[in-house]
């Protein structure tokens, strides 16, 4: 009786709580640790060779960069993961559509798809007649230190900048030429600009297989840096895809947002080290003109193809596309969810 009296006057035991972390607590917190890792990193990270004013600048522009990002990631966290989510849920249907785009868009024609690709090529072969035997542009590489072929050079630039252009025109009408689907409830619009961005790699693949033919025709035969082609191909598409949610979300209330971009082109092919190179200009002014991303991208193929460079030993450069590009797709992300409700309408 005494032991069950003092059983029973004990106090119950308190059941410890289980603390549970929530799968956005948990994105939130590995994506601020990454955060913190790659500032440290950029901050840390020296070269004795870099000038150091430009390297300052370069620290202290992947600082803000990397800030912006968090807090726009901490304040929209819900709005930004949707669309990624809704890519992945779909990932089969927009395999599909890519490939229903790809062989609609020349159906018809007595070439087909040949004519996706006799464009690009005469504009290849124009530019090299053009700068390299009537202007001798391969001269001025030379004095450059740059002794590859100026056509082997020239493709290299081209094939990435071809595949911007596609990319992202296509891209950025993807919602005005499937205004049909727009109007359904049930379809996903948040697909269609991917759809036009596979479409446009179709092309850009075949185009890498020429690339490699003209730089085995030279004696650059593929090694193991060849294959940061990938790497670089999938910064491209990432970049383009960027873009092209917030184009392709304004153009609709928008339209003249087409013939500026096609301006912004013309002028981006040249403001791109493609026909020239990077190194005829000054120290001051090659900080101002790797702003542009693409001049990653085209530096990039030139070093999988020929200059035998990995992507880590441009270790600014690196961090400074991805942060830019992360951040860019972030504001594109918000700017297509905020207007996505009002396309039905105004279409």
């Amino acid at each position: 009786m005494k032991k069950a009296e003092e059983g029973a006057s004990k106090p119950p035991r308190k059941k410890k709580k289980k603390i549970s972390i929530s799968k956005k607590e948990a994105a939130m917190g590995t994506f601020y640790v990454l955060a913190a890792t790659l500032t440290a990193v950029v901050v840390v990270h020296h070269n004795p060779l870099a000038d150091q004013v430009t390297e300052m600048m370069k620290k202290v522009m992947a600082c803000l960069l990397i800030a912006f990002t968090c807090v726009i990631f901490g304040i929209f966290y819900d709005r930004l993961t949707v669309l990624p989510k809704e890519l992945y849920q779909s990932r089969r249907l927009i395999w599909k559509l890519a490939k229903n785009d790809f062989k609609k868009r020349y159906a018809g024609s007595y070439l087909g798809m040949v004519w996706a690709f006799v464009q690009p090529v005469v504009t290849v072969v124009m530019y090299w007649i053009v700068f390299d035997r009537v202007f001798d542009t391969r001269s001025q590489l030379v004095a450059g230190g740059i002794e590859v072929p100026y056509v082997l050079y020239l493709t290299a630039g081209l094939v990435p900048w071809f595949y911007f252009t596609e990319a992202l025109t296509n891209g950025t009408m993807a919602l005005m030429e499937y205004n049909y689907l727009v109007k359904k409830v049930v379809f996903k619009i948040s697909i269609l600009p991917i759809i036009k961005v596979i479409a446009a790699t179709f092309i850009h693949l075949f185009f890498v297989v020429v690339l490699f033919i003209i730089a085995i025709a030279y004696g650059y035969y593929p090694s193991i840096y060849t294959l940061q082609i990938f790497y670089y191909s999938f910064c491209e598409f990432i970049l383009v895809l960027a873009i092209s949610y917030t184009t392709c979300a304004v153009v609709v209330f928008f339209k003249d947002l087409q013939q500026i971009i096609n301006i912004a082109l013309q002028i981006g092919m040249w403001a791109t080290p493609i026909l020239w190179d990077i190194s005829m200009l000054t120290d001051r002014m090659k900080p101002i003109f790797k702003l542009n991303p693409m001049v990653y991208i085209v530096n990039g193929y030139r070093s999988a193809i020929y200059e035998e460079e990995w992507f880590f030993e441009h270790f600014y450069s690196s961090t400074y596309f991805w942060i830019f590009t992360v951040t860019l797709f972030c504001i594109g992300s918000l700017i297509f969810k905020r207007l996505k409700a009002h396309f039905a309408d105004v279409m």
